[in-house]
């Protein structure tokens, strides 16, 4: 019997940190698809705005002066300010060229951000002090939580909530909604296209330097490449959960982290990615819109 209770507390503890590092995955690949759902872009350069706010975050917190609550706020700043500047400079110009110009941009961005990066910082990977270093862990029913842990799930679950608030009750949120469904028709009804672009560029980047922190904390490394894998695994989670739809990348980023970290520790940490991304093609085969995403047929 004690075999199996341990046996048991071993996987809820690894079923906890999946959802931790899956709720992760969620508030990027929000980015992902509240860009996609309204602009019909992917920015493949949000896994290094990531970046951009754990270094941002981590020079702060090195200073003397900032506190480390301070130090995430200017993270999240940057972060925003970063992703309206790349939408204006790179994206903007090529909202009616072909995917295949937005996606070498998009690449280019992701190159640049990253070389600026080594440049500053250096290729060698330095420590991350996490945000609640100084909070001791939670140990519920046997199975001992950190406070990274917890923080990571709440913070997802409130964001979550308020993101699908201000999307169905707010004015700037049903704006959005509109220009989703037929920018020329929103254009129409007085709505400011241009506007609302950026509000949802802003705001999917505001998620990356929450991410930024909540992924540091939990994994306490940072380096020019942090945000690289982060961000293709989210835009496999919004995938996965059907991009454009918000509680689809809610969905689809809270399975890839517990597959993730199940696979890691049942089966081998060398294949957790690939096991991820075979699931991916599994689903995407029996259901190709993903998880919570629908069909749209168009009229021709």
């Amino acid at each position: 019997m004690k075999g199996v209770k341990a046996l048991m507390m071993s996987f809820i503890s690894y079923l906890v940190n999946g959802i931790s590092l899956g709720s992760i995955y969620a508030l990027i690949a929000l980015g992902y698809t509240m860009v996609y759902g309204i602009a019909k872009m992917l920015n493949f350069a949000h896994g290094d705005i990531i970046m951009v706010g754990g270094f941002t975050v981590f020079t702060a917190m090195s200073t003397e002066w900032c506190p480390v609550w301070l130090s995430v706020v200017i993270g999240i700043i940057v972060c925003t300010l970063l992703g309206v500047i790349v939408e204006k400079v790179a994206y903007k110009p090529l909202r009616n060229a072909s995917p295949l110009a937005v996606l070498i941009t998009a690449i280019g961005v992701s190159y640049l951000l990253q070389n600026v990066a080594l440049i500053i910082f250096g290729s060698a990977s330095q420590s991350f002090t996490s945000v609640v270093k100084n909070v001791a862990p939670v140990t519920i029913g046997g199975v001992t939580i950190s406070m990274e842990t917890i923080i990571s799930i709440v913070v997802s679950v409130i964001i979550m909530v308020c993101l699908t608030f201000f999307i169905n009750k707010t004015k700037a949120g049903k704006a959005m909604l509109a220009v989703s469904e037929d920018k020329g028709a929103a254009q129409l009804m007085g709505i400011n296209v241009n506007s609302t672009i950026s509000l949802t560029f802003a705001i999917g980047s505001a998620l990356a330097g929450v991410a930024s922190v909540l992924l540091c904390s939990s994994y306490p490394q940072i380096s020019p490449y942090t945000g690289s894998m982060p961000g293709i695994k989210a835009f496999v989670a919004a995938v996965f959960g059907g991009i454009g739809s918000i509680p689809g990348a809610m969905i689809g980023g809270i399975l890839l982290g517990v597959i993730e970290n199940l696979s890691k520790a049942y089966i081998s940490s060398q294949l957790s990615d690939a096991i991820v991304f075979l699931v991916l093609i599994v689903v995407l085969i029996v259901k190709p819109t993903g998880i919570m995403g629908k069909k749209i047929n168009e009229k021709v």
